[in-house]
């Protein structure tokens, strides 16, 4: 079993605060995650007037376009986060929600870049990230088969390398939700062509763990500083010790796993000489 590659989402989760920001990448660094994801939008390209005119009472104002514009990083704290990933050695990237951000993101050396189950409707989007040639994990939470197939299909076409991840969209996900057999749905559908991860949305870490038991090859797992904070995403993450917690049990499960082969161990070997009494078989 090759090594899960593990990423904290922190998505909107630092409230629009750099410095929160920096804690949630430092502690998904120290609990040994492979890299930290962001979520980028250009707000008028992402919704429409009427919707940003709706009132919505939070820490930045009276209306949603002033929650999510309180939300969204620019580019000042978009080059302190490239700094601060290179200077403690995590790697990290964004989801495009529209192609001003797959521009913005342009800017910064991302190895990765990452599709958001919302957007997957977007054709022009998804080829302006697939001619990147980026390797490209894409989200395939609310579609059928179909639709993720044309999503596939974009990429296939761009010669871009992807992985898809089985996903659930609801912010938290209920665990009774969590369909993780539809990995195996999905690496059959697509006949092995591609690794298949896991983008968990439920508020705790027996998904996760379970998902790579089943094969994932990549878990994206939503995290934050206090589920406490304001946010419609904090219920659908963990805080920095139950992140960590579910990295070291990830982790272990190769050696759990073992290579399926039923052969008696040296230890039982031992235990066998003392125990095994063969006039007692009948």
């Amino acid at each position: 079993m090759n090594k899960v590659f593990i990423v904290g989402e922190i998505g909107i989760n630092s409230n629009g605060d750099i410095d929160l920001a920096k804690k949630i990448i430092k502690a998904a660094k120290d609990s040994g995650a492979d890299a930290v994801k962001f979520q980028k939008r250009d707000i008028p390209s992402c919704y429409t007037r009427e919707e940003l005119d709706k009132i919505r009472q939070s820490p930045w104002g009276r209306t949603n376009e002033e929650q999510k514009l309180g939300l969204e990083f620019g580019k000042k704290e978009y080059d302190e986060i490239d700094r601060y990933c290179k200077e403690i050695g995590i790697e990290w990237f964004a989801s495009s929600w529209d192609l001003k951000s797959v521009e913005f993101l342009k800017q910064y050396n991302l190895k990765y870049n990452k599709i958001a189950s919302a957007r997957l409707g977007h054709k022009e989007l998804l080829k302006a990230v697939a001619e990147q040639k980026k390797y490209t994990f894409i989200s395939t939470g609310m579609s059928t088969l179909g639709e993720v197939e044309e999503v596939v299909n974009i990429f296939k076409a761009e010669n871009c390398p992807i992985e898809l991840m089985h996903c659930n969209s609801q912010y938290p996900m209920p665990l009774e939700d969590s369909n993780l057999t539809c990995m195996k749905t999905l690496r059959t559908y697509f006949k092995g062509q591609y690794k298949i991860g896991f983008s968990d949305h439920c508020g705790g870490i027996l998904p996760s763990i379970i998902a790579v038991a089943l094969g994932a090859t990549s878990i994206e797992k939503h995290i934050t500083w206090e589920r406490t904070l304001y946010g419609s995403d904090q219920a659908a993450s963990v805080e920095p010790h139950g992140f960590a917690k579910m990295i070291e049990y990830i982790r272990n499960i190769p050696d759990l796993m073992g290579d399926g082969k039923k052969v008696i161990s040296e230890a039982e070997a031992i235990i066998r000489s003392k125990l095994w009494k063969t006039e007692d078989i009948k």
